[in-house]
């Protein structure tokens, strides 16, 4: 008789386990999801911006232009052009990042760097571990502690 229960259990305890495994399944693949999705928002965040940095950016690129030809014709001096030398290498960088590959060509080299110079990607004093964090908690509460005016409700 001991012997059905105690297999009774055990197949229970097997199955709530099975379950348990199916759930944490579920949840990472979740998370999983929904970082994905928040980091497709942020990226299309970025090109949003970038598209509206360029229209107000061709603006004032066409004004300036527009001001150095006048300001050529004018004086006949060929140095009213130089500031469009740099305003050109940035609204051809805003034009790339914007309607180009650009995101395409950021993309391939972050998977070069993932792949060949992982150890740039290492944090300072590496991934913290449950010990690190217990501590620092643990420090910071002692602090919290001995600094308090008033004494702790708790030991």
């Amino acid at each position: 008789m001991g012997g059905y229960v105690s297999k009774a259990v055990h197949e229970n305890m097997k199955s709530n386990q099975e379950f348990m495994v199916e759930i944490n399944r579920i949840t990472i693949e979740r998370q999983i999801q929904l970082q994905n999705q928040m980091r497709e928002r942020m990226v299309a965040l970025q090109i949003a911006r970038t598209r509206e940095l360029l229209n107000w950016f061709g603006a004032f690129y066409t004004v300036a232009a527009a001001g150095m030809l006048t300001g050529f014709h004018h004086s006949r001096k060929p140095g009213v052009f130089v500031p469009l030398l740099p305003l050109t290498f940035i609204l051809g960088y805003q034009i790339d990042m914007a309607y180009g590959n650009k995101l395409m060509r950021i993309k391939h080299e972050a998977e070069n760097i993932v792949k060949f110079e992982s150890e740039l990607l290492d944090l300072p004093m590496h991934l913290p571990t449950l010990s690190t964090i217990d501590m620092a908690r643990q420090v910071q509460h002692d602090k919290l502690i001995m600094h308090s005016a008033e004494p702790p409700l708790y030991y």
